[in-house]
């Protein structure tokens, strides 16, 4: 079942569509979630994600996509407070990462640089994250993906 995403009150309104660039590269094998992301002063940003559960796909993540298609980004969901670290291997997107606890609450976020090299830098994460979420690079501030913020995933589509 999934959720129909009204027009977000508080973030930018974002075109769902398809991806509109021939041979462009979608996330494959990964469900969506729709998601919110809500201020302190209570202003909601809908969003819908790419869903990372698994340790294969959050490994994989968002490797050789050019373009997420319809959802905003990705969120890598761990079952229990994680620490360690990200990187972008083969991942050909600038990206913006935003980590949450496990009451949703907003505990860091920077930007990751494209790497085709080998070894490809790493980015460590804040401690006792259990959601982060990737978007492309400058997106987090349109999404509320920051400081103050509050994340909650739905176990419902957003397709």
């Amino acid at each position: 079942r999934g959720v129909h995403l009204a027009q977000p009150r508080g973030c930018r309104p974002r075109d769902r569509a398809a991806p509109r660039r021939p041979g462009a590269v979608v996330p494959q094998g990964f469900e969506q979630r729709a998601a919110t992301a809500t201020l302190e002063d209570g202003t909601v940003c809908e969003l819908c994600l790419w869903l990372a559960a698994t340790s294969d796909q959050r490994a994989l993540g968002l490797m050789h996509v050019t373009d997420l298609g319809g959802p905003d980004g990705m969120v890598f969901r761990y079952e229990s407070p994680t620490t360690g670290a990200f990187w972008m291997k083969n991942t050909v997107m600038p990206l913006s990462i935003a980590f949450y606890d496990a009451s949703g609450a907003f505990v860091g976020a920077f930007d990751m640089e494209p790497c085709t090299a080998d070894p490809c830098p790493s980015y460590p994460t804040p401690p006792n994250f259990v959601h982060a979420v990737e978007v492309p690079q400058g997106m987090l501030n349109e999404l509320n993906l920051v400081s103050g913020s509050k994340l909650e995933i739905s176990d419902l589509s957003c397709q």
